[in-house]
């Protein structure tokens, strides 16, 4: 089949972000998304080469509706038009969340891949549902294109016994599914491939640590260009704190809860939504931008959270560069790791122990593009590189295609 345009389009409950790629030479043609999907009140946001729009209205009832919304803009003469017609559109790259055991790569969407994903929502009740939304509303407006399942657990599934199972009785994990299964997958690949590049090695022979950072963070231990060990679990919920998110805790914990009064959606709230920076920083947001400003006025419970983050990010590096025993280069990306030089210098800082050494007015810096910060002298190099999760399902598709 050949494949040219590639839409990549990662959908949510109740919003829909899309990208348009022209695979001949990778470059993106339109990106935007549909917000407040089902709930009144629909923006939606466009933007190309020679068009741009934000949050204006929107009628959009359902996710098949978004994606026509989408569809119209990506034709429409007044909006710059992207295609001369929707039968331009090859393929669909769907950002699916949870592939479970059953997915260990990208494949086109069947029937039979629509049923295992629906198998899979109790793995991932919040996005799977989104995700087959998503695909629904694509193959109904798009009935033409290819339409391909890109998996943010894909990437893990390298990891070996020892990494991925619980010390818990062996059936849990064979009725239930319970076991390690790590996410941010599509990211952790993305910049694994490109620091291969930068490095000038072949990726299988490449080690590094890549630190995912973001409201959602987790870090990768990456063995011979194949992930070895993930910080999140079986769900987001787990590694290092995180925006919103409490990261590791003591599982007694939720038991002790659960005994003094707290009902299990209560819990599941204090972990996964009110835990984390929101949690400790005392500015009443998860945003590290607001962290710091906190810090710089003198906020001794905002020095407190950003000293808890990096110590989190400290503890899986540390154990990761000691599994791997050599490693190339540890990876920094994502919202926090590509921008916000304060929590690098605190976690640079943090892990200095390890022979690290950096360029502090560099570091300052650097916001957005690709960086070595470490020094001559650190013993292991480290290095920006924003990632590119759309390019990422983009390439994915298109090479499961053509």
């Amino acid at each position: 089949m050949a494949v040219r345009h590639v839409l990549v389009v990662n959908a949510g409950s109740s919003s829909l972000k899309f990208m348009l790629f022209d695979m001949a030479n990778e470059q993106m043609l339109a990106k935007g998304q549909v917000e407040r999907i089902g709930i009144g009140n629909s923006l939606f946001s466009y933007t190309n080469a020679a068009f741009s729009e934000k949050q204006s209205p929107c009628e959009a009832p359902d996710h098949t509706a978004a994606v026509q919304l989408v569809c119209n803009a990506l034709i429409d003469p007044a909006k710059g038009a992207c295609l001369k017609s929707l039968d331009e559109i090859d393929a669909v790259g769907h950002r699916v969340v949870h592939g479970g055991e059953r997915f260990s790569g990208s494949v086109i969407v069947t029937p039979e891949v629509v049923d295992a994903l629906t198998a899979m929502i109790p793995l991932a009740p919040l996005h799977n549902p989104a995700g087959l939304q998503g695909i629904a509303g694509c193959e109904k407006v798009l009935a033409n294109a290819k339409h391909v399942a890109v998996f943010d657990t894909a990437f893990h599934q390298t990891m070996p016994e020892e990494s991925y199972l619980y010390g818990l009785p062996k059936e849990l994990h064979e009725k239930l599914g319970v076991r390690k299964y790590g996410f941010h997958g599509t990211s952790h690949k993305f910049v694994t491939q490109r620091a291969a590049e930068v490095l000038g090695k072949p990726l299988d022979e490449v080690n590094l640590v890549t630190c995912h950072l973001g409201n959602g963070s987790s870090i990768t231990a990456v063995k011979g260009g194949k992930c070895w060990d993930t910080s999140m679990g079986m769900t987001p919920l787990a590694g290092v704190m995180m925006g919103t998110r409490s990261g590791d805790i003591d599982p007694a914990v939720v038991l002790y809860l659960l005994k003094n009064g707290y009902t299990a959606e209560q819990v599941d709230a204090l972990m996964n939504k009110q835990g984390g920076v929101l949690a400790l920083g005392g500015t009443g947001s998860s945003d590290m931008r607001d962290l710091c400003s906190a810090i710089v006025d003198g906020s001794e419970a905002a020095k407190t959270a950003m000293a808890r983050l990096v110590h989190s990010y400290a503890m899986y590096v540390g154990g990761y560069v000691a599994l791997l025993g050599h490693v190339d280069a540890i990876i920094l990306t994502g919202g926090i790791g590509e921008n916000s030089w304060e929590t690098r210098e605190a976690f640079l800082k943090a892990i200095s122990g390890l022979g690290i050494t950096f360029d502090a007015e560099l570091n300052r810096k650097v916001r957005g593009v690709e960086a070595t910060l470490s020094l001559a002298d650190s013993k292991i190099p480290v290095i920006v590189l924003p990632t590119n999760e759309e390019l990422m399902i983009a390439r994915e598709t298109f090479a499961l295609l053509a």
